[in-house]
């Protein structure tokens, strides 16, 4: 069974770091593109990141120089470096793989940035 489990979130000012951990199981880490995704409040899901087998990583536009992902695939674990937080940052953030059609997250962590 594929389990996703957030965590780091909390509430920072703007201009504030986070680092947020996903650990994973369930299935073969090393072998599978891990994503970023997060919900703003009374908005749709959106890509964040995503980080390629080969550590290889891809960024939104709205994020891209503020934020960096990371995996160490010892301890199956995806990592996002937050920094210089803005308030339009404020969500929930979940890690997701892909499993056949369907994207699989987990049960998210929220980031509040207060102004």
């Amino acid at each position: 069974e594929v389990v996703l489990v957030e965590s780091g979130g909390g509430l920072v000012q703007s201009g504030g770091s986070l680092r947020l951990s996903c650990a994973a199981s369930g299935f073969v880490f090393s072998n599978t593109v891990i994503s970023w995704d997060r919900q703003p409040p009374y908005t749709g899901i959106e890509w964040v990141s995503d980080i390629n087998i080969d550590g290889r990583a891809n960024y939104a536009d709205s994020v891209k120089g503020r934020f960096t992902v990371s995996r160490d695939n010892i301890k199956n674990i995806v990592y996002l470096q937050m920094d210089n937080l803005k308030p339009e940052d404020t969500a929930v953030y979940y890690c997701a793989i892909m499993v056949g059609r369907f994207r699989r997250r987990g049960q998210g962590t929220q980031v509040t940035v207060s102004s």
